[in-house]
């Protein structure tokens, strides 16, 4: 048979390595920001200006600079970047870093197209940072690890698409007859990342010329859809092209075969069969159909034995080589990182447990439970490919192997001291919101004695970041060191005999599987199928029955200035801290509602696009929030939340209370809604939008004046009229409306635990 002389391509692993670098210490310094502003709220005001002078400043006296920035570096918005960075530009860029190094190699042939290679890297990194931009503009839609606006959402389906068709024309000119287990996990990876984002990111845009958009699901349909996205981003993202990595980098770090073939088999094919039904366990006793929350629960505990069998043919396949262990700092970074895939993919089912998922959820166990597979499964895995690549493409050893080594312990010792104090501050948190007084109280009845109780265990959390971020700058310093001294190899020049033609029927004596592995096509469509069972069977009942979602009469939709108020709070990420959303326990209800009050009802979010259930509590829940404190309470808690709320860790605002609300678009969003999406709009409401909300923003003012004589008096020295036109006022609207449409006499619930 002849032997065919080819090249592999270093320059595109070379392009998204560095790539990795450089936005993976970009991600790790905007979460050691959002992790310091969580303890040190005043952070923007040091660095842009503050009247406040109890507060160190870099321009003292002057709150001006801090107005000018809009809201750029606002909680809400640099936690966005943070997990946008480390999801699409850290982890994605590793695995593409990986993808492309080991497919040339497991499958003997070049990438097929150099030119799609680089169409794939540039659009991606053109994508990273369009999302900067418009994050820190407020430009988002506020549903979580899916907050870019639909324009970007068309760039990352494209990029995906290309990366796509030049991974599966490669696999189609391959040299190598059956596909190894990496690219068992690439190809599912493909399909479901592909599958998950469009039908996610269904939305309607406001204009063609614009950014604005609106989700193409309401409340409790758009719920579903985005935790079946937002799960499954962890699952197929952060996990299954991750494993693939292990299946290929940890065997060549190790010397060692992969510990089990049959596991391997086992591990795909029940991994992506069952983590695609396990989203809908972060919506337990919410809103969400009941049987919906049961499925995913059984799936989330069955999704224990997959991942334990992946975890332990990782662990596993070092049989032998423990020694090396020891030398190898590529193995050290490998071993924590299953270690912690173990962990965490034994923590998460437990999460989606009813009984223990209401004390976890809305709390930092959550928080814990996501970054130790972010810094210790992903990061880990990142750095090891790292480590393992550059030598390999540069011709040398590593520059310091005691550098690495110190990289390694400063980075286990950052994981320890960020999961430990979260895992101790969810316990607390959880536990202090459910505690009674024997006569029936709450024993913490103010929420800021929750918070302030857990502020400890921020600042740990925050010193284990950055012993993070401390080792990955060594290796920044030791990644340069080794090139310098290295010589890059562009073309690597290697041989194989051409692929043999011998029919596609199995073979006397091939097994199914064995067969299954030389036909991409086939094993392409099944793993299509058994990824599309699960979201079929929870999401279509869900998405197209009427029933599922009780109308409620007296829920109606928002006014014009309600709905610029709801976008303004998903402009500045408001959602990040606040959840929309009082479960049936005895807690929440007397917390948020006063004793007359209900848990939230699947036909109360019917106008919300996108839903705003929220995922973390560090404020209170604001679904009952109308009327419970006065317009000018909530102008004065915008402006210095400090002034109302003392020990309050929220940011301040001051730029909603210094702009003027831009109502240019106010009718074409109720046009939208209505022509659409069907709301209830009168032509003759949308006719006298403007007056609508003229008439609305004089009473909230009326309101703030009559309540606050200190605002009234300042007031009386500027233009008539002058707040009336504030993007605070339209808030205001917004949240003195949440939950007043709901009216009750007694206390329902399903629970009194």
């Amino acid at each position: 048979m002849e032997t065919q002389k080819f090249s592999y391509d270093n320059s595109i692993v070379r392009a998204f390595l560095y790539a990795t670098i450089v936005f993976g210490f970009i991600g790790f310094l905007f979460g050691l920001t959002a992790a310091l502003m969580l303890f040190y709220p005043e952070l923007p005001e040091f660095l842009f200006g503050t009247d406040d002078t109890t507060i160190q400043s870099l321009k003292s006296g002057n709150i001006q600079g801090l107005i000018n920035t809009h809201g750029a570096f606002g909680f809400g918005r640099i936690r966005m970047l943070h997990t946008n960075t480390v999801i699409f530009a850290f982890v994605c860029n590793i695995v593409y870093t990986g993808v492309y190094y080991s497919l040339q190699r497991l499958l003997k042939t070049r990438m097929y197209s150099d030119t799609l290679s680089w169409l794939h890297f540039w659009t991606w990194q053109f994508m990273i940072v369009a999302t900067f931009i418009t994050f820190f503009m407020g430009i988002n839609t506020s549903k979580e690890y899916a907050e870019h606006e639909w324009p970007i959402d068309i760039l990352i389906a494209f990029s995906w698409i290309i990366f796509g068709a030049n991974m599966f024309l490669t696999i189609a000119k391959r040299r190598v007859r059956h596909l190894y287990v990496a690219i068992w996990f690439y190809i599912g990876t493909w399909i479901a990342v592909a599958m998950l984002h469009i039908f996610n990111n269904l939305e309607v845009p406001l204009s063609f010329t614009g950014w604005k958009s609106y989700s193409a699901y309401a409340g409790v349909k758009d719920a579903i859809v985005q935790w079946w996205y937002g799960h499954n981003a962890v699952a197929f993202i952060l996990t299954t092209p991750v494993l693939g990595l292990m299946y290929y980098f940890l065997p060549k770090a190790a010397d060692r075969p992969v510990f089990s073939y049959k596991l391997s088999i086992i591990h795909f094919w029940s991994l992506i069969f069952v983590y695609i039904w396990a989203g809908p366990h972060h919506l337990q006793y919410t809103a969400l159909p009941a049987w919906v929350q049961a499925v995913s629960t059984g799936f989330s505990i069955m999704l224990i034995a997959p991942s334990w069998g992946g975890m332990l043919n990782g662990l596993l396949t070092l049989r032998g080589a423990w020694d090396k262990v020891r030398e190898n700092p590529i193995l050290k970074f490998f071993v924590v990182a299953v270690t912690c895939y173990g962990m965490a993919t034994f923590e998460g089912p437990l999460l989606a447990t009813k009984n223990i998922n209401k004390i976890g959820h809305f709390t930092d166990w959550v928080i814990g439970h996501v970054h130790l597979g972010a810094l210790g499964w992903n990061g880990f895995m990142a750095f090891g490919v790292i480590y393992y690549l550059v030598p390999i493409m540069w011709r040398t050893k590593i520059w310091s192997v005691k550098l690495a080594n110190w990289h390694f312990w400063l980075g286990t010792l950052g994981i320890i001291f960020y999961a430990v104090p979260m895992y101790i501050s969810g316990f607390t948190q959880g536990l202090m919101w459910k505690q009674f007084n024997p006569d029936g109280t709450l024993l913490w009845k103010n929420w800021l004695d929750t918070v302030t109780a857990i502020i400890p265990y921020f600042k740990m959390r925050f010193l284990g970041g950055f012993f993070y971020i401390s080792g990955a700058t060594l290796m920044i310093i030791n990644v340069i060191a080794t090139v310098r001294k290295g010589s890059f190899q562009k073309e690597v020049p290697a041989e194989a005999p051409a692929l043999a033609n011998i029919g596609k029927k199995r073979k006397e004596g091939e097994g199914t599987h064995l067969w299954l592995e030389r036909m991409p096509v086939l094993l392409g469509i099944l793993s299509f199928f058994t990824i599309s069972i699960g979201s079929i069977i929870e999401i279509v009942p869900t998405l197209s029955l009427d029933k599922s979602v009780p109308t409620i009469s007296a829920v109606k939709p928002y006014s014009p200035l309600e709905l610029e108020g709801r976008d303004l709070y998903i402009r500045e990420g408001c959602n990040a801290c606040h959840s929309q959303m009082i479960r049936p326990f005895r807690d929440e209800i007397t917390r948020f509602n006063g004793k007359n009050g209900q848990y939230s009802k699947a036909g109360e979010f019917i106008y919300d696009r996108p839903f705003l259930w929220g995922s973390k509590r560090t404020g209170p829940d604001l679904h009952r929030e109308g009327g419970k404190n006065p317009s000018s309470w909530h102008y004065k808690h915008m402006y210095n939340p400090r002034s109302t709320s003392a020990g309050s860790i929220m940011p301040r605002y001051p730029w909603l209370i210094a702009t003027n609300l831009d109502r240019s678009k106010m009718v074409d969003k109720m046009k939208l809604m209505k022509n659409a999406f069907d709301v209830p709009y009168s032509k003759a409401e949308i006719d006298s939008a403007n007056a609508w909300a003229d008439n609305q923003a004089t009473k909230i003012v009326k309101d703030i004046f009559s309540e606050a004589n200190d605002l009234k008096q300042a007031y009386a020295k500027r233009p008539q009229g002058e707040l009336e036109k504030k993007e605070i006022v339209a808030l205001i609207s917004y949240l003195q409306r949440l939950g007043t449409d709901i009216k009750t006499t007694e206390i329902k619930t399903a629970s009194t635990n």
